[in-house]
């Protein structure tokens, strides 16, 4: 699955709590031994997935923009990550990256929190080299909603499971994990253009489905594999009543500042 990391906003601000490094250059880490890296080509019905295990020396994506890969290397939302060409948000990739054994063995002695992190530099290494990718960041004063409670508190219950799950399309989001909402924030984003900020104060393990009548003049999402139900309904609510509707939150928009990662520079990859 293509998991996405999630922001944690504290009550009563819009401040990111996102630390991603000041430059693109890596820390010391691993680096994979061959990656192949191709341009996708598109094909009707398909999604696009990311496979990283935080025990092994192994990278595979499937359909992954830049900006996706960017994501998922220094763990920050698509929504603060600004500049660079307008290519990177519309060619995808299919790479399939591995180290060597030694790595491996490494890995697997990591706790998952560890591996996870030692990856994304793995990955923040391979775009440097092959995509020569060059990032920045800075505090900017932006627009973003905050995600609160709304009148009579959140309509969800906890459930005890294992794994994250996020799941989105087009008048569709479903996400589980063990900070549910923080994960329906950033996903509420993608469809807002918008950082929003949990300032709920719920924590926990929730199954949270939120379905809603999109706005005509918004595109698919990324991944976006069928339309639902909602989508098809003309008289079905809006994000915004659905939010209240059905999981009893709401979004306000307020300005704040949010810490962003700037690209200044990529270029397509080089040949395998």
């Amino acid at each position: 699955m293509f998991g996405l990391p999630a922001s944690n906003g504290q009550p009563g601000a819009a401040q990111s709590s996102l630390k991603p490094p000041t430059v693109t250059s890596p820390d010391p880490a691993p680096a994979f031994d061959v990656a192949a890296i191709y341009v996708h080509i598109p094909q009707p019905h398909e999604h696009n997935s990311i496979w990283s295990s935080p025990f092994d020396g192994q990278f595979r994506a499937v359909n992954v923009t830049v900006k996706s890969l960017v994501q998922f290397a220094f763990g920050i939302p698509e929504t603060r990550i600004r500049n660079g060409p307008a290519w990177i948000n519309t060619t995808s990739f299919n790479i399939d990256a591995k180290a060597d054994s030694a790595v491996d063995a490494q890995m697997r002695a990591l706790t998952s929190a560890e591996g996870k992190a030692r990856k994304q530099r793995m990955v923040q290494a391979l775009l440097a080299n092959r995509f020569k990718l060059l990032t920045h960041t800075e505090t900017r004063e932006l627009p973003v909603y905050a995600l609160v409670l709304a009148k009579g508190g959140p309509r969800f219950g906890a459930i005890q499971q294992n794994g994250t799950t996020v799941n989105s399309g087009r008048g569709r989001i479903e996400v589980e994990g063990s900070n549910s909402v923080a994960l329906l924030a950033e996903e509420l984003a993608k469809i807002t253009g918008r950082v929003v900020v949990d300032q709920t104060g719920v924590q926990g393990r929730y199954d949270l489905i939120l379905k809603w009548m999109p706005d005509d003049s918004a595109a698919p999402r990324l991944g976006d594999a069928e339309v639902s139900s909602a989508a098809t309904d003309p008289s079905g609510p809006s994000l915004f009543t659905a939010l209240q509707e059905q999981l009893g939150l709401k979004l306000e928009p307020q300005k704040g500042p949010v810490r962003v990662l700037i690209v200044d520079h990529v270029e397509t990859p080089s040949e395998n």
